[in-house]
C-alpha cells in the first residue's frame, strides 16, 4: 500500500504562463490587455506548465485536463470539455501534447476547435495511473478567458484584413458622431476592451450580440445603462458628460448590478465592445401611426461575424441597436441584422432586419384630412431619411460614408426595388402598387461543371416571356467574392443590360466575368455569387435572382506503376498542370495513403504558368485489399486541389 502511494502521481502546480509579456499573450493577440490573466482566443494552440510531485512517466502515468465554464457545465453543450493528451496535435478540436519535460515539470501544447465556446473556464488537471487507481483532481486557482479569433479562418468571426482587425479588434479608442446631416459633429469615446473588466457572453456570436444588446440597456432586465431624453439628469449624469465605457461599466460592476444614470443612442453603442459604431442622419424610429417622428440622428453598431443561420451572402457586417426602441421576441434589443439583408430588403430574414432597414429606407408620406374624416395620401417624399451613414475610417481619425453599404443609391432603380420588396413583407404591403401580372422570369444556367479556375467565367442568363405581350426591362447585375462560410469579401463586377422580348419569347444573355477581373479577388473556395434585380417596365414585376458558383479547380492525377502487392515496393506517378497563366509559388504536395504510404510532405517549388509537373513517389504497400492514396496541393494562389487513385494490393 505504501509503495502505491509513493507511485500515485498528483499535480503541485499549474503556471498559466499568462504574464502580458508571455508567449500566449503575444501568439493570441491579447498582451495589450490590462491584467496578467490567461486571455487567449479560440481556434489557436497555447502551452501550460503543470509541476508534478515527481516526474512524469508516459509508461505507467495518465493525465488529462478539464475545462468547464457557465453555471451548469454540460459535456453535451461544450461547457464541460475534456482534453485527451495526444501524441500530434490536429486543428478543430481539443488536444494536449506534452512539447517540454525538465525533471517534476511539463509543458503541455493546448489545442482548442475554433467554435470553442467563448467566457471565464475553469482548469482542472486530473492524474492517475494505467492500472485504473482512483484518480486525483488539481483545480487551477487562476481562470482562462476565451475570447473569438478573427485572426483563425475557421472562426466565424473571422475578419481578412490586418488593418480592420488593428482597428475593430485592437484599437482601444474610436470617434462618435453626432449632429445634423449638414452640421455632423464628432466626439472621441473610449471604448477600453482591454481594461480589466470582467467578461461577459459565451456561445455563438449570434447569441452573444443579442445578449449584449439587450443587456446594454435597462429597459426590462436590470442592464447597464437607463436610457433618458427627458433633459433632467439631475439624479444622475448627463448622457453628453460621458466619454468612456470604462467609467459605466466599472460603475455598474461596482454598484452590484444597479443600472447606471443615464444613456441616449451614442452612449448606448460606445458600450457594446470590439464593435464598429455606425451613425446616419433623419432616421425614422417605427412607432403608432400618430407618433411618428423622424430623428436628427441616431448611433448603433456593426459587429462583423458569418450569419449560417442565414442565406449564403448574408454574412458580414451585422447591424446591432441598444438603444431601447421597441422590443425584439419580447425583450428590449435588436439585431444582429445582416447589412446586405437590409440593403437588399430582404427583411424576412432574423433578425430585426425590418426595424432597422425602416430606420435608414423609411419614405417620408404627407396625409390630407378629407372633409368627411378620412385621409387621402398627397405626397411621398422619397429621400427623407437615412442619409450620411457613417463610421470612423481604418487607421485614422476621419469619418467614412458607409451609406452604400446600407442602401443602394437614392432614386436609383435598385434602391427602389429594394423598397418594395421590404414593403411587401410589412404590415402594410399595398403601399406600392402591386404589379399588373407577374409573367417575366429570370434564372441562372450553368454549362457541364460549371466555370474553371484560370479561364473566364462564363453563365447563361434565361429571361423567359410567358405573356402574349411584348416586355422590356433593364436586369442589374453585380457579383461578389464570397468566403465559404457565406461572407462577401467584395464586388468585382457591376453592369446592367437591356433585355426587350417578344410575345412568348425566351431570351438567353451570356453573362462573363473576365479572369483579369477576378485573379487577384479569390478567397478559399473560390466561390462567387451573381445578384441579378430588375423591373418590368410594362408591369412593375420585379426580377431577382441570387446564384452563388465556384470555379472548378483541376485534379490531381494519380497513375499507379507496377503490380501492388504486401511487402513489394511500387510507385505511383503524380502529375498537375497549373490552370493559371501566373507562377504559383511555393508548391506543396501532401500525400498518404492508409496501408500504403504514411503521409508526408513533398516541396515543389514553383511552378510556372499552365506548366505540368510530374513527381513519382515510391512506397511499399503494408496491408492488403483495397486501399486509396490521396494526395492534394497546397499554395497561396490556388487552394482545393487534389486526387486520389484506387489501389487493390494483393496479399503475399
Amino acid at each position: 500500500m505504501k509503495e502505491m502511494e509513493e507511485v500515485k502521481l498528483s499535480v503541485s502546480s499549474v503556471d498559466l504562463l499568462s504574464s502580458q509579456a508571455s508567449q500566449n499573450r503575444k501568439e493570441h493577440h491579447t498582451d495589450l490587455f490590462h491584467g496578467d490573466e490567461l486571455i487567449i482566443r479560440r481556434g489557436q494552440t497555447f502551452q501550460i506548465q503543470v509541476e508534478l510531485d515527481r516526474p512524469f512517466n508516459a509508461n505507467t502515468d495518465k493525465l488529462h485536463l478539464e475545462l468547464k465554464t457557465g453555471g451548469l457545465p454540460l459535456v453535451s453543450k461544450g461547457t464541460h470539455v475534456i482534453i485527451p493528451m495526444v501524441d500530434h496535435l490536429e486543428d478543430e478540436r481539443w488536444e494536449a501534447k506534452i512539447v517540454e519535460q525538465t525533471d517534476n515539470k511539463i509543458k503541455l501544447s493546448i489545442n482548442s476547435p475554433a467554435s470553442a465556446i467563448v467566457g471565464l473556464y475553469g482548469l482542472s488537471v486530473i492524474t492517475s495511473s494505467l492500472k485504473g487507481d482512483n484518480p486525483t483532481t488539481y483545480n487551477s486557482p487562476k481562470h482562462i478567458v476565451m475570447l473569438f479569433n478573427p485572426w483563425c479562418e475557421e472562426d466565424t468571426v473571422f475578419l481578412d484584413d490586418e488593418d480592420e482587425r488593428k482597428e475593430y479588434v485592437l484599437n482601444d479608442t474610436g470617434r462618435i458622431y453626432y449632429g445634423t446631416e449638414k452640421q455632423i459633429g464628432a466626439r472621441t469615446w473610449n471604448f477600453g476592451q482591454k481594461s480589466d473588466m470582467p467578461p461577459s457572453g459565451r456561445g455563438d456570436p449570434v447569441n452573444v450580440v443579442r445578449v449584449l444588446s439587450a443587456m446594454i440597456n435597462a429597459q426590462d432586465d436590470h442592464g447597464v445603462l437607463v436610457g433618458n431624453w427627458s433633459g433632467d439628469y439631475s439624479d444622475g449624469v448627463s448622457p453628453a458628460a460621458w466619454s468612456s465605457s470604462v467609467e459605466i461599466v466599472r460603475k455598474y460592476h461596482s454598484s452590484y448590478g444597479t443600472p447606471v444614470c443615464y444613456g441616449q443612442c451614442w452612449v448606448f453603442s460606445g458600450s457594446p465592445q470590439q464593435c464598429c459604431v455606425v451613425l446616419a442622419f433623419l432616421l425614422a424610429p417605427l412607432d403608432y401611426l400618430n407618433k411618428d417622428s423622424v430623428w436628427n440622428f441616431h448611433v448603433w453598431n456593426d459587429c462583423w461575424m458569418a450569419r449560417p443561420d442565414l442565406p449564403p451572402g448574408n454574412g458580414g457586417w451585422q447591424a446591432v441597436d441598444s438603444t431601447p426602441q421597441e422590443t425584439s421576441q419580447g425583450t428590449f434589443r435588436c439585431g444582429p441584422a445582416s447589412v446586405n439583408a437590409i440593403r437588399s430588403g430582404q427583411v424576412y430574414l432574423k433578425h430585426d432586419t425590418p426595424f432597422v432597414f425602416a430606420e435608414v429606407n423609411s419614405d417620408k408620406i404627407y396625409w390630407q384630412r378629407n372633409l368627411d374624416g378620412t385621409f387621402s395620401q398627397i405626397f411621398s417624399e422619397k429621400k427623407a431619411v437615412g442619409h450620411f451613414i457613417s463610421t470612423k475610417a481604418v487607421g485614422s481619425d476621419e469619418r467614412e460614408d458607409i451609406t452604400h453599404l446600407y442602401k443602394y443609391q437614392e432614386g436609383s432603380e435598385e434602391e427602389r426595388i429594394a423598397v418594395e420588396t421590404a414593403s411587401r413583407y410589412g404590415s402594410k404591403p399595398d403601399v406600392y402598387s402591386s404589379p399588373s401580372a407577374e409573367d417575366v422570369s429570370v434564372e441562372v444556367k450553368m454549362e457541364g461543371e460549371g466555370p474553371r479556375m484560370g479561364a473566364d467565367a462564363q453563365l447563361s442568363i434565361l429571361v423567359k416571356n410567358m405573356s402574349s405581350e411584348p416586355r422590356q426591362t433593364t436586369l442589374h447585375s453585380q457579383v461578389a467574392v464570397m468566403y465559404y462560410t457565406g461572407v462577401l469579401k467584395g464586388t468585382i463586377k457591376k453592369e446592367q443590360m437591356s433585355v426587350e422580348l417578344q410575345p412568348n419569347e425566351e431570351k438567353t444573355i451570356e453573362w462573363v466575368l473576365p479572369y483579369q477581373q477576378y485573379q487577384n479577388q479569390l478567397v478559399d473556395q473560390a466561390a462567387l455569387m451573381l445578384t441579378l434585380s430588375g423591373r418590368v417596365n410594362e408591369t412593375q414585376q420585379v426580377l431577382a435572382n441570387q446564384t452563388t458558383f465556384r470555379l472548378r479547380t483541376p485534379d490531381l492525377t494519380i497513375s499507379p506503376l507496377g503490380d501492388a502487392v504486401v511487402g513489394k515496393e511500387m510507385a505511383a506517378k503524380i502529375t498537375f498542370t497549373n490552370p493559371l497563366p501566373r507562377t504559383l509559388k511555393d508548391v506543396v504536395f501532401r500525400v498518404e495513403g492508409l496501408g500504403l504510404q504514411k503521409g508526408h510532405v513533398v516541396i515543389v517549388g514553383d511552378v510556372g504558368g499552365l506548366a505540368t509537373v510530374t513527381l513519382t513517389e515510391h512506397f511499399i504497400p503494408t496491408q492488403p485489399g483495397p486501399r486509396k492514396l490521396v494526395a492534394s496541393l497546397d499554395c497561396k494562389q490556388l487552394t482545393q486541389v487534389h486526387g486520389v487513385a484506387d489501389i487493390n494490393v494483393l496479399d503475399q
